[in-house]
Parts: C-alpha cells; structure tokens; sequence
C-alpha cells in the first residue's frame, strides 16, 4: 500500500489491511437526510461494466485515501461530501494487475454541483437503502448500505486530536503548559490542516497547554475557523482533579450538532474514549465499536473519529495514527 495511507487504525483495522496489496482504491456511501427521519444515499451507473455501484476509483500516487474517496465521489456523483465512520473495505484479485483492495467510508452531502454524464459514470440516482438493495450489482456495496442505514448517521462529530510533538519536557525549564511544539511538531500540525477539512469540521476548540492550540492554527488559518477559548477540563491538569467533569464536558461538546474538533493530551483522550466505549458496550448498541485489547492509543497527531446519535449514543469511532504524509 501507498506510504500515504491514512487507513484509520482500531476497531476493525488493528493491521493496515491494504499492506502489501498492488492496487489501492477509496470511495463513500454518500448520503443526504431525505426529511422524514430517514437518508437517502446516492449510486451511480458505470457504462464501461453496465453495473450501478458506489462512487469509488484508484488512489493518485501519493494520495491519501481519504483524499482518493472524496475526489473520486466528487468525479464519478457531482457531490462533495464530508467523511463521516469507516465502512468495511473489500479485496479480491484483478486479472493481470494483483491484489486490490477497496477502502470506504460514508459520507455526508454538503454540496450538489450537479451529475454531468462522462465516460466513467452516465446516470447519478438518489434512492433509499431499501432501494439500493435491489439496484446495486454488487452484494458487498449492498452490505455496506445496509451498515449505514442500520447503525445510523449521526447527528454530531467529534474529531479529538492529540496534539503534535513538542519539545523536550526535560529541556524544558518554564511553565510545562507554555512548553511549544517543536520542528516536527509543526510538520505534523501542518499534515493536520490537511488531513482534518476532509471531515467537515465546523468549530474547533483545545485544552489550554500552547502546544494544543499550535497543533490547530494551521487548520485554522486553511479553513478560517476560529479556535474557541480554552477548554481547562480537556486538559491533563483540570480533568484529572475531577474526571468525571472532565466526560461531562467532552459528552457537552460532543453534542453540538455537525463535526467538532478537540485538541487534548495524551492523559486525557485514552480515558476519555475508553469511558465511551466501555459505556457503548454496556448499552448494547447496535454497532460494532469495541475498547481495543491492547488499551486505547493516543500517538502524537493522531486523530480519533467519533460519531454519535442525537440522543448521545455512540455510533462509530475510528482511530488515525497519525495524518497522512
């Protein structure tokens, strides 16, 4: 697979699963709210293989597959999107090329700019997942219809990002919350600025440590939102004299409606996301989020996706390592 792949880490993909395949493709199931409670989710029509299928195509080298998803739903649907849960990836051989391997995402409309047919695509339908059903030529893309409409889309977001490298604590001598990102710090906060507009994000607020607000001013200044004040109980100090407020106040941000993004420490997010996890699972929810065996990762610059039903349920939550290079 690409060095690029941002393939999220944890409830499925312990593994990068696209390691070591030939081929590499991304695409969405992307969806739209119909305005009676339910979605509504858009196919497309291939002349080439007389098949309907979900918008998808082959990673660009040097690529992102997020970037590879969104591009291809833009080229192939007229729609852009923001990427919203992980769906399951399929692979299977291709004749004469190897291993392919496909990955998904579903993703949420925020723009028509209108289906032109082309030599890839000739018909854009909107139908609903009971339609899809019928109309998909492929099980696995019905599968992954049937996913989405069974867990649900959710109502908010939140990106919860751990801020980049900074310097060394050790050579250090002032106040450790005034302690700044280093070189490579800024280099991933940067690769950040990338990576995170791929989701939508709508606000953004950060614990108070320098190096969390640093880790978002370059999104910032690319997608001219503002960081909101600091958020104390996001930060190692504040949550941990009482951690319980400290979930209160994440459970508050997590409940705004559309995609939020959270910059924290390493002393926060772990638990933070293990609490809902653990919290999912005692609920019985209908999905398949699972607390990962070996502890809940939080690298620097790394990203937990979390997606949750208006009533708070969490519905998804997909880990990022790190963004892509």
């Amino acid at each position: 697979m690409s060095a690029t792949s941002d393939a999220p880490e944890g409830r499925r993909n312990p593994v990068d699963p696209g390691a070591g395949v030939d081929v590499v493709a991304a695409g969405t199931v992307p969806w739209r709210r119909d305005g009676a409670g339910g979605i509504e989710v858009a196919i497309v029509h291939r002349p080439r293989y007389d098949d309907w299928s979900l918008p998808k195509g082959h990673q660009d080298p040097g690529e992102a597959t997020t970037a590879t998803a969104l591009r291809e739903t833009l080229e192939e649907a007229g729609l852009r999107a923001r990427l919203g849960g992980r769906l399951p990836h399929t692979s299977y051989e291709v004749p004469g090329k190897g291993a392919k391997i496909v990955h998904y995402w579903a993703a949420e409309v925020v723009a028509d700019h209108g289906f032109t047919p082309n030599s890839e695509t000739d018909e854009r339908r909107w139908v609903t997942p009971a339609q899809a059903a019928d109309l998909l030529t492929y099980p696995h893309d019905a599968e992954l219809v049937a996913r989405l409409a069974s867990v649900g889309v959710p109502s908010s977001t939140v990106l919860f990002v751990r801020h980049a490298k900074a310097g060394n604590r050790a050579n250090w001598n002032g106040d450790d919350d005034l302690r700044p990102l280093s070189g490579t710090g800024h280099a991933q906060a940067e690769r950040l600025a990338e990576f995170l507009p791929r989701f939508g994000p709508d606000r953004m607020c950060t614990a108070p440590p320098l190096r969390c607000r640093q880790t978002l001013e370059p999104l910032a200044a690319s997608t001219g939102l503002t960081i909101a004040a600091d958020e104390p109980l996001m930060g190692e100090h504040h949550y941990w004299d009482d951690a319980d407020a400290g979930l209160s106040r994440f459970r508050a941000l997590a409940a705004e409606t559309g995609v939020s993004v959270v910059a924290s420490q390493g002393g926060v997010i772990p638990d933070v996301v293990e609490a809902l996890l653990v919290a999912e699972r005692g609920n019985g929810h209908r999905g398949s989020v699972a607390v990962p065996q070996d502890g809940v990762p939080s690298h620097k610059a790394s990203t937990w996706v979390l997606g949750f039903a208006s009533d708070g349920e969490l519905l998804f939550a997909d880990y990022y390592r790190r963004p892509p290079s």
